[in-house]
């Protein structure tokens, strides 16, 4: 039944305008830059906040980066050929296959639209309405260019998503107490009006 999806899904790609076709190849790889664009900006917007805020935007690229891992060990134990290449009499993608080897279930771009999204929702609540669409465009495009199954993206959205929120709510209150503690110091090292010069 998926196979029959990606079928429908590749051949309608063939049959969009060639700038679609483009966009959808260049999206897969720009999605993951403008997310690394916010999570620069998220940082910079509460480096003055409270603790444990600040906390969760500097632990929101890490949580990403610990879902891609995750991704990958699941590839690694799964196995799961690409469609491009196992699917049979299926129209070519709009990309090179992957190589033998490099395996389709989970989607790590899915899984890292996935997770950046819920992290920078937890840093950052107003932003969902730009990133969520990301997600859905990104874990969309990998299908689209004919590289993944539908339920290699949908699996790489939701275990992108857990793992995300499960970091930055097990990691967030040390985090702080390790934010709130450089700031003291920093403070410390400050000289002031009434400190005797050296």
């Amino acid at each position: 039944m998926d196979s029959d999806l990606y079928r429908e899904i590749i051949d309608g790609a063939h049959d969009t305008p060639a700038w679609v076709q483009h966009l959808a190849e260049i999206w897969t790889e720009a999605g993951l830059l403008l997310y690394g664009v916010l999570f620069v900006v998220a940082w910079w917007r509460r480096r003055r906040g409270e603790p444990g805020v600040f906390a969760v935007a500097v632990l929101a690229p890490l949580a990403t980066a610990v879902a891609y891992v995750c991704s990958e060990l699941l590839k690694s134990a799964v196995d799961e050929e690409r469609p491009c290449r196992a699917v049979a009499d299926v129209t070519a993608p709009l990309v090179d296959c992957p190589p033998h080897g490099d395996w389709s279930f989970p989607s790590n771009h899915a899984t890292i639209a996935g997770a950046a999204t819920v992290a920078l929702a937890l840093t950052w609540r107003g932003i969902l309405w730009l990133t969520a669409p990301m997600a859905l465009l990104m874990a969309f495009s990998r299908v689209f260019v004919g590289v993944h199954y539908p339920h290699d993206t949908v699996a790489g959205l939701a275990l992108g998503a857990l793992v995300a929120f499960t970091f930055v709510r097990l990691t967030t209150r040390p985090a702080a107490r390790v934010a709130e503690a450089m700031r003291g110091r920093a403070g410390d090292a400050v000289p002031t009006a009434a400190d005797p010069p050296s």
